[in-house]
């Protein structure tokens, strides 16, 4: 725990990200696991996973806009990106991920009116082109104003997708809401934010048993699982579940980060699977790559193995 939150501390540092940028193993950890910088980068290594048969969804990095500018220009980035999606014939295979803290959600009392509005103008974008979104959770303080957008950006575009992160105590109560919702996407992740005290599950056996009491309530309910995660072992319960309580492979999907374990995406896309592979793109890499390694300390290693290895 106590190096989990030294982690988290660090993500936010721009001091040790000047340190590190330039070193070449953290060099190569970032080529392997972040499309490139550009959003042209990111709309090319969605064409190559297409090739594979796999979707994609697209987050530009970057979050806790600190301007009403700043998120103009986020919003502004994501257009382009669906445009792009669409010039290139991708929008069958790609869709975009959108942190709320980039649009605004952050930003006072006024913050979640502002993060709606301008995720409606990415939400209509989106529908223009014939995609969907994904609203990203971020921090637990958030949490409650996320789904609060969510249920909001719902009422007009009932596809939109929406993040659930099994570390969190309250989230079995909101997973069962959620999949009650017919047809709603839902996208289950351990998490990788530091919780307020209390608020969270901290040892690694609890919070697998809480992602898959939540797995259960979405397989068994009227929401569209998107189950997020590299384990093996939760992969299989996954795959048992959806057999279990009927589900095709139409009526689900795996979802994996761009990078990580890409034999294992293209296996399970070959048996016929929908698998979609998180794809982050731009400069503000630093703290995606650190939370990510938060998120399970284990991951330095497996990070440093990928970089290595090509299985």
């Amino acid at each position: 725990m106590v190096l989990r939150q030294t982690l988290l501390a660090a993500s936010g540092s721009d001091r040790l990200r000047t340190l590190v940028a330039g070193t070449r193993l953290t060099r190569g950890v970032v080529d392997r696991f972040v499309a490139g910088e550009r959003a042209e980068d990111a709309v090319r290594a969605a064409g190559e996973l297409a090739e594979y048969d796999l979707l994609s969804s697209i987050d530009h990095l970057g979050e806790d806009a600190d301007h009403p500018a700043r998120t103009q220009d986020a919003v502004k980035g994501y257009v382009r990106l669906l445009r792009l999606l669409d010039d290139t014939g991708l929008t069958s295979w790609a869709e975009v991920s959108v942190k709320p803290t980039a649009v605004g959600l952050g930003l006072g009392p006024e913050g979640e009116a502002l993060a709606v509005d301008n995720l409606s103008r990415i939400c209509d974008t989106a529908a223009e082109v014939g995609t969907t979104v994904t609203v990203d959770m971020e921090a637990a303080r958030h949490v409650p104003a996320t789904l609060r957008v969510v249920a909001r950006l719902r009422a007009r575009h009932p596809w939109v997708g929406c993040v659930l992160q099994s570390y969190l105590r309250r989230t079995e109560g909101d997973t069962a809401a959620m999949a009650a919702e017919p047809g709603a996407r839902v996208r289950l992740c351990k998490g990788a934010y530091a919780p307020e005290r209390g608020s969270a599950y901290t040892g690694r056996r609890e919070v697998d048993a809480a992602f898959v009491r939540s797995l259960r309530r979405l397989m068994t309910g009227s929401a569209y699982p998107m189950v997020a995660t590299h384990d093996s072992r939760l992969i299989d319960i996954a795959t048992t579940l959806a057999r279990r309580y009927g589900r095709t492979y139409d009526d689900f999907e795996y979802q994996m980060l761009y990078g990580a374990r890409p034999t294992e995406q293209r296996r399970l896309a070959s048996l016929g699977a929908r698998v979609r592979v998180y794809v982050p793109y731009g400069t503000d890499w630093y703290g995606y790559l650190v939370r990510r390694v938060a998120e399970r300390p284990a991951n330095a290693a497996f990070a440093a193995r990928q970089v290595l290895t090509r299985y």
